[in-house]
């Protein structure tokens, strides 16, 4: 019996001991001008943009940010592409990815 149970609690200890992987979620957003320079701050990846992000992804129950940079147009699912003749003002079609860390 005991030669039974030593191994079993050896793989039971081992399985206690693996790290557990952490969840990452990647929020894609509009990077609109507000106003109040916080279209800056992600763009630029300044100190203020990573307090954004930090804020951003508490708000959505995640610890932190592990990650955020811009997105093309193009590289985000169900957008409409502009026109290369249209000339969209400054800041806008502008997506930031945030990637979240519980």
């Amino acid at each position: 019996m005991r030669t039974v149970l030593l191994p079993l609690a050896a793989v039971v200890a081992a399985l206690f001991t693996l790290p557990a992987s952490a969840e990452n979620k990647t929020f894609v957003i509009a990077n609109a001008s507000d106003g109040y320079g916080v279209d800056q701050c992600l763009t630029t990846h300044a100190r203020c943009g990573t307090l954004l992000a930090d804020a951003y992804c508490t708000a959505h129950d995640f610890r932190q940010a592990a990650s955020f940079h811009k997105v093309e147009t193009a590289d985000v699912t169900g957008t409409v592409l502009v026109a290369d003749t249209a000339k969209p003002k400054p800041g806008h079609d502008i997506f930031i990815a945030i990637e979240c860390s519980r």
